[in-house]
């Protein structure tokens, strides 16, 4: 490999397997010293261990690389600033983030407990921001530093049975866009990936809810018939965060992109579509007559109602 990151210090959340190891490893192999973080959990969050976050040291060090272990929960506030702090310590700042940590509790959103909500959202969107907020804190006084958040295309398309998901996945494509704005001046660049991978977490959803999505419209409609699957290994999403990390990419801010195999897809701004326009206020009988063939036109319903069965 390169040396493209020779010198610079990074964080890598949820590192220990999949997506955030391929990551880590590969910042590594392009010279950066990689703090690699994993509370080692099952894919639900419950449980910890150690091994999963040390396993990924010994092997970056075992290729020369530095590496270092951290197993804090990036939902916690004050775990979150040791994280960051655990960067300076050992290695004497940080230039790069990477939010990947994540848990999966799916279910339908009338069956979703108050709990698998809270727990998802806590570990994506606020472990998100928790990370965010302290490293910016640190790379606004560096005046330099790249943020790579992971969001999903389960958050930008939607997905059934992820509500919990899907939100806190949207929510971290709009933390994007905000923290770019807030931090950009500072030399510090936020970006995200919707990543299409086969991991321990995509493995846990049952091949019968695959093919409900696809029969009711509810996949992206990218993915296997795209691409063979074999290409779907992680170790295809970490070539483009580890570029979004050099300074190469130094002015690309604020950006959404879906990477998948060999595919990579800038994703646009929300903007409109179509739209309609009268002086004053529109009444409900005016918009009943002309929205079927100018707004509606040729909306699709993602999940139309179901005819009972006879």
């Amino acid at each position: 490999m390169g040396a493209r990151l020779q010198g610079k210090v990074a964080v890598v959340t949820g590192a220990g397997r999949g997506i955030g190891r391929a990551i880590a490893e590969l910042l590594a192999a392009e010279g950066a010293a990689v703090v690699v973080n994993d509370l080692g959990g099952e894919v639900d969050g419950r449980g910890a261990s150690r091994q999963v976050a040390d396993e990924v040291v010994d092997a970056i060090r075992a290729r020369g690389g530095k590496a270092t272990s951290n197993y804090d929960s990036v939902a916690d506030f004050a775990a979150a600033e040791r994280l960051v702090g655990a960067a300076v310590k050992e290695f004497g700042a940080l230039d790069i983030l990477v939010n990947n940590a994540g848990i999966l509790r799916d279910r339908m959103l009338f069956n979703m407990s108050e709990e698998e909500w809270d727990a998802v959202i806590a570990v994506h969107l606020k472990g998100t921001f928790n990370c965010t907020r302290h490293a910016t804190r640190l790379m606004r006084e560096q005046r330099r530093g790249r943020i790579i958040s992971i969001s999903s295309t389960s958050g930008v398309y939607g997905n059934s049975g992820q509500a919990n998901y899907g939100a806190a996945k949207d929510g971290i494509a709009g933390l994007t866009r905000v923290a770019a704005r807030d931090v950009g001046r500072y030399g510090i660049t936020v970006n995200a990936v919707c990543p299409g991978a086969m991991t321990r977490m995509s493995q846990t959803v049952p091949q019968t809810a695959r093919v409900k999505r696809a029969e009711r419209g509810l996949s992206t409609g990218l993915g296997a018939r795209a691409f063979p699957l074999q290409n779907f290994g992680p170790e295809n999403v970490a070539p483009w965060v580890v570029w979004l990390a050099t300074d190469a990419a130094r002015n690309v801010n604020g950006q959404l992109f879906l990477v998948m195999a060999g595919m990579v897809a800038l994703l646009n701004y929300p903007a409109p579509v179509r739209t309609i326009a009268k002086d004053g206020r529109w009444t409900p009988e005016e918009i009943a007559t002309i929205f079927p063939h100018t707004l509606g036109m040729d909306l699709v319903n993602p999940a139309p109602v179901k005819a009972p069965s006879s």
